[in-house]
């Protein structure tokens, strides 16, 4: 796990019953891309987009946001489904009870 804020995910979801992720799961053989947290049986993925409110963010970057572009469109062409959280979706309960509504459409 990289950060604080992917950690709190993983307990938020833990706390709420949904069923333990694989953490930094490497999706695409050809690339070192990996999902934040990934369920294969329900072909769900989360990313975490830590430093979204950041003037020199990682992700809000014009060479970051392209690459972010790049993979989860790959992803998307692979048949995952890809659910993305910012800081304030974790901490306000967005991110809990989507992913709960994904694992709900299986």
């Amino acid at each position: 796990m990289t950060s604080s804020l992917e950690a709190r995910l993983l307990w938020l979801m833990q706390d709420a019953g949904i069923p333990y992720p694989t953490v930094e799961h490497q999706f695409h053989e050809g690339r070192k891309w990996r999902f934040d947290f990934a369920w294969d049986e329900y072909d769900l993925a989360v990313e975490v987009e830590g430093a979204t409110w950041m003037p020199n963010g990682r992700h809000t970057s014009g060479a970051g946001f392209r690459k972010d572009c790049e993979k989860y469109n790959q992803a998307t062409l692979d048949g995952w489904r890809l659910l993305r959280f910012t800081s304030d979706m974790i901490d306000d309960g967005t991110a809990i009870a989507t992913i709960k509504a994904a694992m709900r459409k299986d």
